[in-house]
């Protein structure tokens, strides 16, 4: 996958993607990043990047012109463009991990990161879709950007070290993740739920599943309401139901 990332601040990126799992997979050769300043493209003297807005008000807003000559620059033609451009807004679709798999599909990303008050409006006839990673303020795109990054190159095959790591992530079937232990078997009188220790493969994933339920209703009941239960997991979660009564009572 190939990714630009339009921003005015672009040494913001250099630590996490050259960290961990982002380094990892561009010494694989599995993602590559272009990191374009979009103040370079500015055509005033002083390569200034936004201005008052029309109209009145505080702050300043983005201009349209640095950014559409840099990505343009970039990209080339946009006809002829095969990805996606994103325009990190807070007035975007909320970016949850149907997006990130999605996006994961593609085989080009172009992110434009917006500052300041805002941004010309005009600059949303230039991309295909704006995200945002919450209902929250930040000072800029280039934090909602790596999240975005992270995310999505994570699903990338071949990048995490282990095939089948992602497919128990929180979120990847829809549900939170189960408990996970490791030794030592007890700690400060915390111990590891029998079961793990059985050896009995199909057991265990009765158990995981159940637990991933358990934790699902308890902390996000509202992500259930999506999921098409198997006979299995509704037995699950009346179970889960009797118990978590039981300990309250």
């Amino acid at each position: 996958m190939e990714i630009h990332v339009f921003t005015i601040f672009p040494d913001m990126f250099t630590g996490p993607l050259n960290t961990s799992i982002l380094k990892r997979a561009q010494e694989q050769q599995k993602v590559k990043f272009h990191l374009v300043d979009f103040r370079c493209y500015s055509p005033s003297k002083h390569k200034n990047v936004d201005d008052s807005p029309f109209g009145g008000g505080v702050g300043m807003v983005l201009k349209p012109e640095p950014i559409y000559y840099a990505v343009e620059a970039a990209l080339g033609d946009l006809h002829d463009y095969k990805g996606k451009i994103l325009l990190m807004s807070p007035q975007g679709k909320q970016f949850d991990q149907k997006m990130a798999r999605e996006l994961a599909q593609e085989e080009r990303l172009a992110i434009i990161c917006g500052h300041y008050e805002g941004f010309d409006e005009r600059i949303r006839f230039l991309v295909d879709e704006e995200i945002s990673i919450g209902d929250y303020v930040l000072t800029g795109g280039e934090i909602p950007a790596m999240v975005v990054i992270d995310a999505v190159c994570r699903l990338l095959p071949g990048v995490l070290g282990e095939s089948e790591s992602p497919l128990t992530d929180s979120f990847y079937n829809g549900l939170l993740e189960y408990p996970q232990y490791t030794r030592p078997r007890e700690f400060r009188g915390m111990t590891v739920p029998e079961t793990l220790l059985s050896g009995n493969h199909e057991e265990i994933r009765k158990w995981r599943r159940k637990e991933a339920l358990r934790r699902t209703w308890l902390r996000r009941p509202e992500l259930l309401k999506t999921l098409v239960l198997s006979d299995e997991d509704k037995k699950f979660l009346s179970q889960i139901m009797q118990e978590e009564k039981g300990i309250n009572n």
